[in-house]
């Protein structure tokens, strides 16, 4: 028999405290650690909302740095000869984030790295003359300027570039220090979860998380919960039931390019279509290597065709635009990554970001951005419906509450990936 001299009381102690669930009440949780569940995170705690996020990978994982990075003005949506939905949805969009980058905007991101202040689009003698004619028209004076050719990036000042070349007001951001920004303004607030332990669940319309995948046992009621993962959406909907909002997703498949030119260019290459011909954007290993990572109309006939097919059309059109360069010694690889959107019309393009509340439940928003530079449009959206639903700050935080809950890391990016670096 034991004796009580020889019992271990810290043990049974701990035991206990294993095995009783904490509650955790927050204002907003957060589901989903890319660009869209970052920017609210730090937009609603900047206005003193307790929040906080919740992500099963690693943050920016899916769509978020499989990004080309672009806050744009919609330039590239005028192809067609006019403005539109898209186009004007998204015009504010670069100086709004300048403000940010600057510390004086809504969010602060003097930690982002820029990667370009200018982005070009440029046009072959085969343009149309219609598009080349609104492109040089009143409707985007401001947005878009013709340069003279000793003001064309460097890649352009080859003697047998015959082409045309624009500058646009759009910038191109390092998105993994974007990503890395965000969180860590809000660290303390970001928690890693792991859906095969933790779960949604659901009592009375409202639905509350619980927490099993750690130390101790957890239940996070809030005031919303927010599902902002992009194409996890879906599974997370599934779980509490919800046949609304519906999503839909369009593929593409990206092309990267690692070589040895000093050039580090971000454009569009205007086609005959109305959609860019090529999307041009530079980045980095983290061995210092410089990528071409290529979007656009390559991107998206890409989809279907296998590696070594893409990879052979890409090299042909980087042959016939540049064809002043070498591109023998290049490395190549591709990367299919799935947009994930609102439900559209004939699977369109959606022309600005969306939220809307989850049919089987009271508590739960649905939310995508449908594009990165939109982040910030969508955190007004989903403030806009919070504040019509009178969901207003309620519960301080506490830091201790999730305090030993492990944090996720931020993802490597696409190219780091695919060479290795």
């Amino acid at each position: 028999m034991t004796t009580p001299a020889t019992i271990d009381y810290s043990r049974i102690i701990a035991a206990m405290m294993t095995t009783q669930t904490q509650h955790v009440k927050t204002d907003i949780t957060l589901i989903g650690g890319g660009i869209a569940g970052l920017w609210m995170l730090n937009r609603f705690c900047n206005l003193g909302y307790n929040a906080i996020l919740l992500e099963n990978n690693a943050l920016g994982s899916q769509q978020t740095l499989a990004s080309q990075g672009m806050i744009h003005g919609g330039v590239k949506y005028t192809l067609s000869g006019a403005l539109n939905p898209s186009s004007e949805a998204i015009a504010d969009m670069p100086e709004y984030w300048a403000r940010c980058l600057e510390g004086k905007g809504d969010v602060n991101l003097q930690q982002t790295q820029v990667l370009s202040d200018e982005f070009y689009m440029w046009s072959n003698d085969s343009v149309r003359s219609k598009v080349t004619a609104f492109l040089a028209s009143k409707a985007l004076r401001g947005r878009i300027e013709k340069l003279k050719r000793t003001r064309y990036p460097p890649v352009f000042q080859s003697a047998e570039f015959a082409g045309t070349v624009y500058r646009l007001v759009d910038k191109v951001l390092d998105t993994p220090s974007l990503v890395r920004n965000l969180f860590q303004n809000y660290q303390e607030r970001v928690f890693r979860v792991d859906w095969q332990q933790d779960a949604l669940e659901s009592v009375d319309r409202q639905v509350r998380i619980k927490l099993n995948s750690h130390q101790r046992n957890s239940t996070i009621e809030s005031q919303r919960i927010i599902f902002c993962a992009g194409e996890g959406n879906n599974w997370l909907m599934q779980q509490i039931h919800a046949q609304a909002p519906k999503m839909q997703v369009r593929p593409l498949k990206q092309v990267m390019v690692k070589h040895r030119h000093p050039y580090k260019l971000q454009a569009h290459c205007v086609g005959k279509d109305s959609k860019p011909r090529l999307t041009l954007s530079s980045h980095l290993t983290a061995k210092g290597e410089t990528v071409w990572y290529l979007g656009g109309e390559l991107a998206e006939s890409g989809v279907g065709k296998s590696d070594e097919a893409l990879i052979q059309t890409a090299k042909q059109e980087l042959s016939t635009l540049f064809h002043w360069l070498d591109w023998s010694g290049a490395e190549w690889a591709t990367l299919e990554v799935n947009r994930a959107e609102p439900l559209q019309k004939n699977s369109l393009r959606p022309d600005k970001a969306f939220v809307g509340k989850a049919d089987s439940v009271d508590n739960v928003l649905v939310a995508w951005p449908t594009k990165l530079t939109l982040s910030p449009n969508l955190a007004n959206e989903v403030l806009s419906t919070l504040e019509a639903t009178g969901i207003a700050p309620a519960h301080p935080f506490n830091p201790d509450a999730l305090g030993d809950w492990p944090r996720p890391a931020i993802a490597q990016t696409p190219w780091d990936k695919a060479f290795d670096a």
